[in-house]
Formats: C-alpha cells, structure tokens, sequence
C-alpha cells in the first residue's frame, strides 16, 4: 500500500479548506450556496474518514502514527464538523462576507486536529496543536456584534498562547530529560525517570496545552466568556469537535507515565476533583445557558479525567466512551440552542420558557441532552459515567467515585433549572414560534435515539472503545 493512502482523511481536508479559501479570495459566494457546498463537502468527509478506520501505519519518519484509536478520533471530528455545518443554514451570528472564511477556518481547525490526535513526535503535536488553535482564534472574533465581544478573542488568545509557551518549555524539559521527542521512545524511557522532578514537571507543563483545550482547571478561564462572545455556531464546534481532539491527546499523553508516579497520578486526581467541583458550583448561579455549558463542560472534564488517571485499558476505553457521549450530549443542546436563537443572539434560560409548546421535539431533545449530561438513566451520559466510575474503582479510588457521584447529584440542580424552562414556566412575554425544518426535525430524532440506544445497549460501542484503547496501548 502506498504510504499517501494513510494520509487520505486529511489530504480531503486540505482540498476542503482550499476550496473556501479560493471563495474568500474571489468573494463571489452567495451564503446559501456557500452552505450547500459546505454541507456536501462535510458529508463526503465523514464517509473519507469511515472509510479510512482500518487504516495503519507510520507516516513522516515515524512521527506521524495511524491506527484506530486516531482514525476513530479522525472520524467523530469529521462528523462533528458536518454536524456544526449542518446548523449554519442561517449563519446570522457572523456577516456574510465572512462565510467563506467561517468555512474555511473551520476546515483548517478540523484539519489540524486530525493531525493532532495521529501525532506521536512533540514538535508535530505542537505544530498540530497551535494550527488548531489560532484557526479558533479567528473565529471567535467573527461575530457581528464585534464591539461588544472584542474582549472575548483578546482574553482567548492571551490565555492560549500562555498555555502554548507552558506548553513549550515542558516539551523542552521532556526533550533534556528523554533526549527524544518521540512518544513511543519517552514511553519507554520516562517511567524509568518518572520521579525526576523535571520529568514530572516536563510531563505537567505538556500537559497543559492539552488541559487548556479541555478546559480543565486551572486552564478554563477562557471557556465562559468565549462560550458566550463567539457566534452559537462557533461555540458548538469549540465544545464538541475541538473538545474530542483534545480528550484523545490528553489519553496519549497521560499513558507516558506508564502509571510508575504516584507524585503524577495524585495531581491527575487533584485536578479532576477541582474542575468537577468548581464547575458544579459556578454553573448554579448562571443565567446564560451557554455560560452554564461552559461551566458544565469543565466539570465534564473532570469527570472524563477520572477514567483517563486510571491508566487502565479500562480506563482509557471508558474515557473515549465518555468523550464520544458528550459529543453526542452538547451537540444535541446547542442545536436547540441554535434554533431558538436563530438570530444569533445569546439565549437566557428564561427565553426557554413555554418551549414545549413552542417545539416538542426540540424540548425533547434538550430534555433528554441535558438528562444525560446530569447522568441519569437510561441515557448515555449515565452509561459513560458508569464506565469511569467502575474503572476508577477498579484502581481503589472509591473516594473519588464517591466525589464525581456527589457532584453529579449537584449538577442535577442547574440541568433540572433549564428543563424546568422548557416545560414549566410560562413565558412573561410572548416568544416567537421556533422554525423546525424537516432536515433539523430529522436529525433531532436520531440524536434522541442515539443517546438512549447507546445508554441501554452500550455493548457494541464499548467493544469499539475497548479495541482503540488496545492500539493505543
């Protein structure tokens, strides 16, 4: 088989990007076919990518790994980017001669985190990891209120770029420490070195890069106000694609201790039960249901983080489980969310007052994406919390189960707040009626299915976790 075959998912995505890169240029695009081609062109990547699961191998020198963990990853990016492009049939949230460069900037983010979760050389994740991020640097300014929010692309580029230079000096202290920059080559050397402080630390710092991504604290400063000043569109994709790329790296990454630092795993557990807590308590008292997301999203990654400590197979099979959930989970939220504030406004929980009456099955869908977000059976936000919370077990850390378990019955409190919205609260003033085109009603239906399916009959999934997690290892 010839090597470039490997590389076929993000080639696609390279010709994607040109393409709208040509319309930028050009700036001939009418919105709606800009749509269109967006639509179909996303679609055909999710098939590339389906296509390309079984593919394996070692591309540029060794630095570029293909197996299934990646090309699962590769996927679920590339459905989640065809999801967020399905919702942009009317983009108000960003001037339409920006369409062309949304599109654009999309496909390149979406290309760099394909690149990211195949990456095992640390100069090429970081190379990956900045390509990504500074794509999501443009986008979030696009908005059309831009005096309003211009704060938030500021205060987003600060802090990642932070992050990037911690990033940075910890991929130098792994590389004085390894004298490689190849994952499977520190693999087998650090857990030799793993109670060298530098080491510790190296693998920390590195680390952080992935954690600002993810949001988790101390790195989620960002995650508010960018959830809330970014257009609804750019928004879903940060909290759905972007968080995927970065839940497979941070899996990468936590299997180079090799489970040999107590020193590492204690921090591990530290910051999950920081991030649960914080993430909980602050969500409480939103009333912007995408700054709730945002707060709810760091206690997520918490929650994800407790499978990942693990360093189990198990474990890593649960974290990927969860990840995938989550996806499925916030994706079915914010196309709610996007419905309702078609204009592209910011939505307040009290603007869902009456929506049951206003559209059933878009209530529904929310119902059911917030229920599994609380984790609460038979949904398969309940199922992924099972799979961590046995796998942390299943290492004797009972008393972090019993942590995540408190601080799920928290976030009961500010899910049940916006569901109470939805279906029991009368409108103070008359909201207009929420367009549901056949397409949207359609792709709610599935979501819905799909987040019970996979709670009650997890089996088949989980096997396909299980063997990622096998490659991975």
């Amino acid at each position: 088989m010839m090597k470039w075959v490997l590389f076929i998912p993000e080639l696609y995505y390279v010709v994607m990007a040109a393409v709208f890169f040509g319309w930028s240029i050009h700036r001939k695009g009418e919105p709606r076919r800009l749509f269109g081609w967006a639509l179909v062109l996303s679609a055909v990547g999710v098939v590339v990518t389906l296509g390309s699961v079984q593919l394996e191998g070692m591309l540029f020198f060794d630095a570029y790994r293909v197996d299934f963990f990646s090309q699962v990853f590769k996927f679920l990016l590339a459905l989640g980017t065809f999801w967020v492009i399905f919702t942009c049939s009317e983009l108000n949230g960003i001037e339409e001669r920006q369409h062309a460069e949304f599109y654009f900037f999309l496909s390149v983010c979406t290309l760099a985190m394909m690149m990211l979760v195949s990456s095992v050389e640390l100069l090429t994740i970081y190379v990956s990891i900045e390509l990504s991020s500074y794509s999501l640097y443009l986008l979030v300014p696009m908005r059309r209120q831009v005096d309003e929010y211009v704060e938030t692309g500021i205060k987003y580029f600060m802090v990642g770029v932070t992050a990037s230079a911690f990033m940075l000096f910890g991929i130098s202290l792994l590389f004085g420490v390894t004298h490689t920059t190849y994952v499977g080559k520190i693999l087998q050397v650090l857990p030799g070195l793993i109670r060298e402080p530098a080491a510790v630390v190296g693998l920390v710092l590195a680390l952080s890069g992935f954690f600002f991504k993810q949001a988790l604290f101390p790195f989620h400063i960002w995650a508010p106000d960018v959830y809330q000043g970014a257009a609804n569109q750019v928004t879903t994709y940060i909290a759905t694609a972007s968080k995927m790329a970065a839940a497979a790296m941070v899996i990468r990454f936590v299997g180079f201790s090799g489970g040999e630092s107590p020193g590492f795993v204690y921090l591990l557990i530290g910051l999950s039960v920081v991030s649960m807590t914080f993430g909980n308590l602050v969500a409480i008292i939103q009333k912007d249901i995408k700054r709730l997301l945002a707060y709810s999203s760091i206690a997520h990654a918490g929650y994800m983080l407790i499978g990942i400590l693990s360093m189990t197979q198990r474990g890593y099979a649960s974290a990927i489980y969860y990840a995938v959930a989550y996806l499925v989970m916030t994706f079915a939220c914010f196309m709610v969310i996007l419905k309702v504030a078609d204009d592209g406004h910011n939505l307040q929980i009290k603007e869902l007052a009456g929506l049951h009456r206003r559209s059933p099955l878009l209530a529904m869908t929310l119902m059911m994406g917030l229920f599994g977000l609380a984790g609460i059976p038979p949904t398969v936000g309940f199922t992924g919390k099972f799979l961590v919370f046995a796998a942390a077990l299943e290492k004797g850390y009972l008393w972090l189960v019993i942590v995540g378990m408190i601080n799920a019955t928290i976030s009961l409190y500010y899910y049940l707040i916006v569901i109470k919205a939805a279906y029991l609260l009368e409108p103070l003033k008359p909201y207009p009626g929420v367009r549901v085109d056949p397409w949207t009603r359609a792709l709610s239906i599935v979501l819905v299915i799909l987040m019970v399916y996979l709670g009650i009959f997890p089996d088949q999934f989980v096997a396909l976790t299980e063997a990622a997690a096998r490659s991975l290892l």
